[in-house]
């Protein structure tokens, strides 16, 4: 009569980890995408700020604020509008905000356009954007992130 309880026992606890519910990987990486627009000016050295707006596939979201200060062979008055924002290699929306190194090339008369690469550590972003404005040259700056409170 033991054996047959302690059996049926080992039975339904084997029965019970089949039907658990496992957690999500805590490591689990998501796709977080940004919207922004940001003016600015550079005379060699590159300044602009802006507002943006980050969602992440797993539901998390803020608004942000940008901030890029640089130099280079650059040189215009510019703004961005509707630009856009693919950060990788992110496991949650507190890995986007800091600083990020960047390189960029920039072109325009009245209609402007921006493309960048940069990356903070593991995490990447790639952003594109179109605006308004007159800009050219080359550049390496800082593209700062920050959480709006």
């Amino acid at each position: 009569m033991i054996k047959r309880i302690t059996g049926l026992a080992v039975l339904a606890l084997a029965a019970a980890g089949t039907f658990s519910v496992q957690p999500a990987k805590a490591d689990a990486e998501v796709k977080c995408h940004m919207t922004f627009s940001t003016t600015g000016w550079a005379a060699i050295y590159k300044k602009a700020d802006g507002r943006g707006h980050v969602r992440c596939d797993n539901g998390q979201s803020a608004e942000v604020m940008i901030h890029v200060r640089g130099g280079g062979l650059t040189a215009g008055k510019f703004s961005i509008e509707g630009g856009k924002g693919e950060f990788t290699h992110v496991h949650g929306i507190s890995e986007i905000y800091g600083e990020y190194a960047s390189g960029g090339a920039n072109a325009g008369v009245v209609k402007s356009a921006e493309s960048a690469a940069m990356t903070k550590g593991e995490v990447s972003l790639a952003i594109t954007g179109t605006g308004r404005g007159f800009n050219l040259g080359v550049d390496l700056s800082k593209f700062e992130i920050e959480k709006i409170k």
